[in-house]
């Protein structure tokens, strides 16, 4: 039996921040007391020195770009970046090439991640207009949830069919993560800005092509739905502050039917840094304004809003410089998601213990997930420890993404992660990564 006993280290979990020590046997937490004696056979011993640990982080929205796309990411090299970020779990999203659409494809995703994440996956299946039968045949012990773009995406994920969504809506017994933009309205904001601009629209004009109303529309829409069928409806990245009056904060979480996400980019930014960032910055739905990012703030910290991710979409630099019609939003960020909200705690954002319970705890009650989330005995050892007041900067030199940017590029952060174990394994230690271990397969209670 493999142990490891972690000393001295500032436990954050489940709301409360206290001292003590941990044993993991083999892949999970034996033991947590005040002062475990280090007299184990075949034990590692790791002096956390005083800093803080937590659970490892569960990012519940990330394209990793394989199959098909992997000039811009691939599930080892991201994953990569996951675990020296202090991730140790993520949902993958569906829309690869090909889409995981089929059961073969899923099955596809999970042979190739077996072999190549650092980090715990699993895969969230994509719906369409026509592959009902596809979802309804899916084992819901191996997948998180059911992926609808409600918006435009690749291949033929764009579900814009009434009847079809209230069938998915009304058969599907596990969550549905919406992407929520309404088409229409984004066409004919386009359509308007072409006629002005033609293709080289500058930056700033994307919040106003992927408006507000088009994010509310939809949203409101998928809401409506959920409420009429009753699904389990996690809507994802929130970019605006009228979508909270969607969601409620008053019933615990274990029995909310509809949730919400904000991702790291929305909470980071506003319409007032195009300027300097440029596409660096171009995700969909649009980073908006000011006022929108302090009400997302608001509405994370007061609970209207359950998760924090990071929708970790890479594309090369190269594709970046394309003028807007041709240049793909979104952006990498999984290296980078818990130093941000901890400096975001350093400005008196949030505090420790929110920012585990948005990105740790509450992905794992959201999704079901098996034995993962917290730091409890008898959980799977996915352990971060990082140090509060370490400073570092973004450069080229330390990004491990393999897109090679970062809108974070020059950015001092306060906080330095310091370990992250995943599965009782030491996969990231002070800048050294472990690739010789896998994570493991994720399991849903359902």
């Amino acid at each position: 039996m493999k142990r490891t006993l972690i000393k001295n280290c500032k436990i954050i979990n489940e709301g409360e921040i206290f001292e003590s020590d941990i044993l993991i046997e083999d892949s999970k937490i034996r033991k947590i007391s005040n002062s475990i004696s280090p007299n184990y056979p075949n034990t590692k011993i790791i002096d956390a020195e005083g800093n803080y640990i937590i659970p490892g982080l569960i990012d519940d929205q990330v394209h990793f770009r394989e199959p098909g796309l992997t000039h811009k990411g691939n599930i080892f090299s991201e994953s990569r970046a996951a675990v020296a970020g202090g991730v140790t779990s993520f949902f993958e999203m569906p829309n690869t090439n090909p889409n995981t659409t089929t059961i073969d494809e899923l099955k596809n995703k999970f042979d190739i991640a077996k072999n190549n994440s650092l980090a715990n996956y699993s895969f969230m299946f994509g719906g369409t207009n026509s592959n009902l039968n596809e979802i309804l045949e899916n084992d819901l012990t191996e997948i998180p949830a059911i992926k609808l773009f409600l918006g435009s995406s690749t291949g033929n994920m764009l579900v814009d069919d009434v009847g079809s969504l209230e069938k998915i809506f009304s058969n599907v017994e596990i969550p549905i993560a919406t992407h929520c933009e309404d088409e229409q309205t984004i066409k004919n904001n386009l359509k308007l800005h072409l006629d002005t601009f033609g293709n080289d629209i500058p930056i700033n004009y994307h919040p106003k092509i992927r408006s507000e109303e088009s994010c509310y529309i939809s949203s409101s829409m998928a809401v409506g739905l959920a409420k009429k069928t009753g699904a389990r409806l996690h809507v994802f990245h929130l970019s605006t502050a009228k979508e909270l009056e969607l969601f409620s904060n008053n019933i615990p979480l274990k029995d909310k039917k509809i949730t919400s996400e904000v991702c790291i980019h929305h909470l980071t930014f506003s319409e007032e840094d195009y300027d300097k960032y440029g596409a660096k910055i171009k995700w969909n739905p649009a980073i908006k304004t000011e006022n929108d990012k302090n009400m997302l703030w608001a509405g994370l910290n007061n609970d209207l809003i359950d998760v924090i991710a990071t929708d970790h979409a890479p594309h090369t630099i190269e594709e970046k410089l394309n003028n807007y019609t041709s240049c793909p939003s979104g952006g990498p960020l999984v290296q980078h998601s818990l130093v941000s909200m901890l400096e975001a705690f350093h400005n008196n954002k949030i505090s420790l213990t929110k920012i585990v319970q948005k990105m740790c705890h509450n992905p794992a009650i959201l999704f079901d997930i098996k034995n993962r989330g917290y730091i409890r005995e008898g959980y799977f050892a996915d352990l971060v420890i990082f140090n509060l007041n370490n400073p570092w900067t973004v450069s080229k030199e330390n990004l491990l993404y393999k897109c090679l940017w970062s809108p974070f590029e020059n950015k001092t952060f306060k906080s330095r992660i310091l370990h992250t174990i995943v599965n009782g394994n030491l996969v990231y230690s002070n800048g050294t990564i472990n690739d010789s271990i896998m994570g493991m397969k994720i399991k849903f209670e359902r």
